[in-house]
């Protein structure tokens, strides 16, 4: 539809419409070569295009509505996930596909839009059951928010039931009915399984580490129930408990971490007579062992909130050990505070004004150990300019300003998340030194100051790094305010943990200054997924080169080994191994840069995924009620004849969208060509008339 509209009066049209007419006339009232019956068509030829002309002039603007007809949605959601093809004949499944494709044609005939997916949310046209867990919730919400804002009639959903990932869909809300159909086996079978396993993936040699292993059972009372953890086939330790039913118990194990490297530890549990399932009694873990833990070191005068608030983030990090010193209070041994025993070390208002830790200070600034200085009212800044710091005050400031933080957006060293400068935007100011502060040119801000309102370019935190030495300056204190304020509000501290947490792992971590790095870009990958190797070679002044030939030789733990080759180039660092089955692999990675051999060893693990064989017991129970919750129905295989007859009685309602379009007439293109006509066909009339 399409209406025009005008910017002043229409009443104008009739003025316009007697200038034309008067303008027209005046021209062709006195006498011409041409008769009088083409005098009054050229006449009203010319009226029309002066009055075109007047009418444009006046604005009109062409209002046009379009109606958009938005067929419904439905979706045909496949669980492909390994536990459906694991406990269901071919025949079944083939059945079922087939009567899925009926579905889909006599929806489509109705006037339905369908699309079939799996539960990654891929458009698929075949299926295949090899997903490595199920995710029944995060599916049905990938729909909600892929096809937000169309109207979504329903989804049919052919699954077993079994969900291993994510959260329950029952306690979800769709805005679409969910029509569940049934596949697999309800039946309740004989069970011993390892339901979960829960470890340390890094342990430290030397310590023991617990690793607790939940075994469920079914269908079995009053009978033991042995579990083994074994090396290499040697069993380490065993124990056993009676079943008493169906009933989860648990096995607390506590091996001796003794070997560096990736070990590989085996879990048995021993099967019974008439069980269904033996592929869930048996499971493998990998464990990092590493020499020890990185040292971080907390040197105050005296006892200060900020302390606890540093240690409650180090204390997180299992990789992590806390050491404080405070002289006369909790101090650590001298064989401690050796600067090359500690890879970062925390100076909070250190050193200080009464000159307890000026010695230990100063003994660190002539190291090349990290160090993170926390500067407040009580430290020493005549002492702090005079050893060589990232930072000097102009005179010795007396008064304090209250700032609060704003996250340097440029900030490159590391990332963090999108919205913690919304965080840090509440929380409450530090008390920093008033007065001109230099900070060394070399560091990089990660905080700035904001007085008030104003977002300034002072640095409230920053980072340099010289001389294979990185240092950190806090140019204020009363941190714990920040951790506190935010737990207030969100009842957890995710952005102060986040912050400190990743200025704390990047000063304590050793840069890497080898010419040659060839690493797998995680340490423990899954059977079902490729390895990846990425290599960096870099010349003299450590800038990345390309066309070196990897050659790369990974070795099983049976003694195999195999190479591989690759050469690097812009956007291809890394090289991908499939195919590796479970087990402990040792790399050993090599180049040849400037006529000499560089090598890189390691260790990676690759692991084979059972969860989805842990429990093969359809939960029909669970669809019957997610059907019911949405306003679906649920059906067994065998009904789903009933499925297509509930759908044929839908009524597919198209959605109506309107589009509404302005545009100045002026701007058509079709104006300027019905004008250039009228002008052209007066003036060859004139012509041939012999007038002009």
């Amino acid at each position: 539809m399409q209406q025009i509209i005008f910017e002043s009066s229409p009443a104008y049209l009739v003025l316009c419409l007697i200038l034309a007419v008067g303008l027209a006339f005046l021209l062709y009232r006195t006498n011409h070569p041409w008769s009088k019956t083409w005098n009054r068509a050229l006449l009203v030829l010319r009226a029309v295009l002066l009055f075109a002309l007047l009418f444009l002039l006046l604005g009109p603007i062409v209002r046009q509505i379009n109606n958009i007809f938005e067929k419904p949605l439905f979706i045909v959601l496949h669980d492909n996930s390994a536990s459906v093809k694991e406990v269901t004949d071919s025949a079944t499944l083939k059945k079922m596909q087939d009567q899925l494709v009926a579905t889909k044609q006599q929806l489509q005939e109705k006037g339905y839009e369908v699309e079939v997916n799996n539960l990654a949310g891929e458009q698929i046209e075949t299926i295949s059951y090899t997903a490595s867990t199920t995710d029944l919730n995060g599916a049905l919400r990938k729909i909600v928010n892929r096809y937000e804002g169309r109207k979504i009639a329903g989804v049919v959903l052919a699954s077993d039931g079994i969900y291993n990932a994510g959260v329950t869909p029952l306690y979800a809300s769709y805005n679409f009915p969910v029509y569940t159909v049934g596949i697999g086996d309800s039946l309740q079978r004989t069970d011993v399984g390892i339901k979960n396993i829960s470890y340390n993936k890094i342990a430290y040699q030397g310590n023991k580490f617990p690793v607790r292993v939940e075994v469920q059972t079914r269908n079995i009372n009053n009978q033991p129930v042995r579990v083994s953890l074994l090396q290499r086939g040697k069993v380490l330790e065993q124990q056993t408990k009676t079943s008493g039913g169906d009933q989860l118990l648990v096995f607390d194990f506590q091996p001796q971490a003794n070997e560096q490297g990736i070990q590989k530890l085996d879990i048995a549990v021993e099967v019974k007579p008439g069980e269904f399932n033996t592929r869930n009694n048996a499971a493998s873990v990998f464990v990092e062992v590493v020499e020890g833990k990185k040292k971080i070191l907390i040197v105050s005068a005296s006892p200060h909130p900020d302390i606890k608030a540093l240690r409650e983030v180090i204390d997180k990090n299992s990789n992590y050990e806390f050491l404080l010193h405070i002289p006369h209070l909790s101090e650590q041994p001298v064989t401690a505070l050796q600067p090359d025993k500690v890879d970062l070390a925390i100076f909070h208002q250190s050193p200080d004004l009464r000159g307890v830790t000026r010695t230990l200070f100063q003994q660190f600034a002539k190291s090349k150990t990290s160090i993170l200085l926390i500067v407040g009212q009580q430290t020493d800044l005549r002492f702090l300019a005079q050893q060589g710091m990232p930072v000097k005050f102009e005179g010795i400031p007396r008064e304090f300003d209250d700032v609060t933080p704003v996250v340097n957006a440029a900030f490159s060293n590391f990332s963090l998340s999108q919205d913690i400068n919304t965080v840090l935007a509440d929380y409450p100011p530090l008390s920093v030194h008033f007065g001109k502060v230099n900070v060394a040119l070399s560091a990089t801000p990660l905080l700035y100051q904001r007085i008030g309102n104003l977002a300034t370019q002072k640095p409230l935190l920053a980072v340099d790094v010289q001389d294979n030495r990185k240092t950190g300056v806090l140019l204020g204190e009363g941190i714990w305010r920040w951790r506190l304020n935010e737990f207030d509000r969100t009842e957890n501290t995710a952005a102060f943990d986040e912050l400190f947490g990743k200025l704390i792992q990047f000063l304590s971590t050793t840069e890497d200054k080898r010419k040659f790095r060839s690493y797998p870009v995680q340490q423990e990958f899954s059977d079902t997924e490729p390895v990846v190797f990425e290599s960096q070679v870099y010349n003299d002044i450590y800038e990345p080169v390309y066309g070196n030939t990897i050659n790369i030789d990974v070795t099983d733990d049976g003694g195999k080994k195999t190479s591989y080759t690759y050469v690097t180039s812009p956007g291809n660092n890394r090289y991908q191994i499939g195919g590796l089955k479970e087990g402990v692999y040792r790399y050993r990675s090599s180049t040849t840069i400037n006529q000499k051999r560089e090598e890189v060893r390691g260790e990676f693990a690759v692991v084979k995924r059972q969860i989805e064989l842990q429990n093969l017991t359809a939960d029909f129970d669970l669809l019957r009620k997610l059907a019911s919750n949405t306003g679906g129905k649920f059906y067994a295989v065998s009904q789903m004849d009933n499925l297509r007859n509930d759908l044929a009685i839908t009524e597919a309602k198209s959605v109506i969208h309107t589009e509404e379009a302005y545009k100045a007439l002026i701007n058509l293109k079709w104006v300027f060509f019905v004008l250039l006509l009228l002008v052209s066909v007066e003036w060859f009339s004139r012509r041939y008339w012999g007038s002009y």
